[in-house]
């Protein structure tokens, strides 16, 4: 394994650029360069990625960015030794020591042990002092060889939990210990973080009195599974992960303290201190009977508002309902323009009846004949079945979301009585919304330990589910319906209405803009994609709200690539610029995701004039009479759009609109020292 760093993959006290991009780029160049990856650009894509996600900086001036990629051909460490040092996110200050970790995306166990090996050697203070002192690269890649050379075989053998389990032995054998812990280290790609932070609370655990506390790092290698004799006899749990715990009902019952994994290497002592604490709390958090484990979504939530935590669960489960919505639709659109537009009167019989074998031939309203009638049904079916399952699926995730898996039986079922019950997705969202905080409060209950294997597939679903759907159908349900009812006739009466469809669509524009993906974008998009379900040819009024609210959420990355690569280049950093080139295919597509880049930096002159614009380009969609079948896909489904001059023409004019108001707005109260600011912006991820 000694290849595993070359003199040639060392850089030392020379420059590569200010900031975390530049050095990320230059170190994936390097690796590169010496055979190791076919692409830079993919390894600096998969590093920047996993970097937005959460920065590698750690204290005491070390950054380690790294990925699994499939550009990597060979497990490799590029170093830096960079003079200056580079922010990488630490909050002690710049890092000067910087490793690169390549893994290929199938890098076998005995490689990720060894990049493991340097992420737990980059806790020890001689390793990290003899690299500032080496003189020349040859020094430096004999060092790290020594650091890792001694690695045991694969981190899912014993080896992985032998630091952690023999000092703990070695404690116990010297002290009467009162409390024990175990704790679980994971990080998203579970090379670095997972054993840096596995190491740094087994050594605060050594200098804690009156506590013994094994660690169990989950790496991507693999993991061995602490006995389950010695989570019984712990007092509390530690979950200090980015990712999903793997086999979290093995700690059922016990009081535990959730947080990401850089906090494990920063504030280990602190952990142990909130986990001591928890074991004396009765009230305190406790992992729930089989699978309220530790995602990272759960660190923060002790930290957040009740409002913040509400819009966390609501936007959890619209972000699992929209692969619903944008693959039934599209099925949907693709079965009209197959079928025709009155594919639906007859779909479902010409599916049962029918097959490639004995085609249609009645009742055809295809233009491609009996082929297109069967083919448009069976898609527009397809679509169908898929859009029947929204509600379902948002009550589904926002009770996963609150009480993770036991929650999404409960939820699913409170999702389908909501559509039982007519009350559409508010009923979904109220329904969501019982059945988690059910489950959750049943899985706080301390159960016996021959029962709670029971509580997350049998006596939660079971409890759960008849009281969320019993309180819907027995009092919420009908109200709920009564409200969607006359919320939805007088939405649909307004896009009927001539001028109240114009007020209609400056309304949707406006939300759609006002936050870019956040909660406000998100009911009007759901409101949108779920009239679908009750739109016709009688009843056109969903088709022409789904269009003015996909026109409208294109305007803001249209409008900030428009401004920032051709209308005034010169007033936005060469970050932004980046960004706009990315936000062209972004707005296309419509993700609206692609202009909150724009927005980070600069929100109050960005944000207004995206609402402007959106709600130029949703009055606009109304006023020509817009009407779009498909609930995504941007310009990538105007086959779905009529009349197709109609959509892009409103689009235009919003994104237009929007571009030249950002560019007077920058030339307002914009300083040289607004722009350096900016210059650090990342480049935008979608977030599709």
């Amino acid at each position: 394994m000694s290849d595993i760093i070359t003199p040639e993959l060392v850089t030392l006290d020379a420059p590569l650029g200010t900031d975390k991009q530049s050095v990320i780029r230059a170190l994936a160049e390097r690796v590169v360069a010496q055979g190791r990856a076919t692409s830079a650009q993919e390894l600096f894509d998969d590093a920047w990625a996993r970097e937005q996600k959460d920065e590698t900086g750690l204290p005491g001036g070390i950054g380690i960015p790294h990925a699994r990629s499939a550009s990597v051909t060979e497990p490799t460490l590029a170093f830096a030794r960079l003079t200056p040092g580079v922010d990488f996110g630490a909050p002690d200050g710049p890092a000067d020591i910087v490793f690169l970790i390549a893994a290929p995306a199938g890098a076998d166990e005995a490689h990720l042990a060894v990049l493991s090996q340097l992420a737990r050697s980059l806790m020890n203070d001689q390793f990290m002092s003899g690299l500032r002192a080496a003189s020349t690269p040859a020094d430096a890649v004999r060092i790290i060889t020594d650091a890792v050379s001694p690695a045991p075989a694969p981190v899912s053998t014993a080896a992985a939990e032998a630091p952690a389990a023999t000092r703990a032995e070695a404690r116990t054998a010297t002290a009467t210990k009162t409390k024990k812990i175990v704790a679980v280290t994971a990080c998203a790609t579970g090379i670095a973080h997972t054993f840096m932070a596995a190491d740094a609370l087994t050594a605060a655990g050594a200098e804690t009195e009156g506590v013994d506390l094994i660690v169990e790092p989950q790496g991507s290698s693999g993991y061995k599974a602490l006995p389950q004799s010695v989570i019984d006899d712990a007092d509390a749990v530690i979950f200090a992960v980015d990712v999903d715990v793997r086999e979290p009902q093995r700690f059922a019952g016990k009081p535990v303290v959730r947080a990401g994994v850089k906090r494990g290497i920063e504030q280990p002592k602190q952990l142990i201190a909130e986990a001591l604490a928890a074991s004396e709390n009765p009230n305190a958090a406790r992992v729930q009977g089989g699978a309220a484990a530790a995602s990272a979504s759960d660190a923060p939530v002790v930290q957040q508002s009740v409002g913040r935590r509400i819009q966390r669960w609501l936007l959890t489960g619209v972000s699992y309902m929209i692969p619903f919505v944008a693959g039934g639709g599209l099925l949907i659109a693709l079965g009209f323009l197959l079928g025709g537009y009155q594919v639906t009167k007859d779909a479902a019989n010409i599916i049962i009846q029918n097959s490639l074998w004995d085609l249609p031939t009645e009742n055809l309203t295809s233009p491609l004949g009996p082929i297109g009638q069967y083919l448009g049904s069976v898609a527009f079916m397809i679509g169908a079945t898929s859009m029947g399952f929204i509600v379902a699926v948002l009550a589904g995730f926002i009770a996963y979301a609150i009480a993770d898996r036991p929650g999404i039986a409960p939820g699913f079922v409170a999702g389908a009585v909501a559509v039982l019950m007519n009350a559409g997705f508010i009923g979904g969202i109220i329904g969501g919304l019982l059945a988690g905080f059910i489950a959750w409060w049943l899985g706080r209950f301390d159960a016996p330990r021959w029962l709670r294997g029971l509580m997350p597939v049998v006596i939660v679903p079971f409890l759960g589910s008849i009281f969320a759907s019993g309180l819907m159908i027995l009092f919420l349900g009908r109200p709920i319906a009564a409200l969607m009812a006359a919320l939805t006739d007088g939405l649909t009466g307004l896009a009927s209405s001539g001028a109240g469809a114009i007020v209609l669509g400056v309304i949707l524009g406006l939300m759609m803009c006002f936050d870019l993906g956040g909660p406000v974008n998100k009911v009007a998009y759901v409101f949108a994609t779920t009239g679908l379900a009750a739109a016709s040819q009688t009843n056109t009024a969903p088709y022409l709200i789904m269009a003015a609210v996909m026109a409208a959420g294109m305007v803001p990355p249209l409008a900030m690539a428009l401004a920032s690569t051709i209308l005034a280049r010169g007033k936005f950093t060469p970050v932004e610029r980046e960004n706009g080139a990315a936000a062209w295919l972004l707005g296309a597509s419509f993700i609206s995701e692609g202009a909150i880049p724009f927005a980070a930096a600069d929100p109050l002159r960005v944000i207004p004039a995206s609402m402007v614009g959106g709600a130029i380009t949703g009055g606009l969609s109304m006023l020509i009479g817009v009407q779009s079948y498909a609930p995504h896909g941007g310009i990538f489904v105007l086959f779905a759009i009529n009349p197709v001059w109609g959509f892009p023409l409103a689009i235009i004019v919003g994104t237009v609109v929007t571009a030249l108001i950002v560019v007077a707005l920058k030339g307002i109260g914009r300083s040289t020292k607004d722009a350096a600011v900016t210059e650090a912006a990342p480049v935008a991820t979608v977030a599709a």
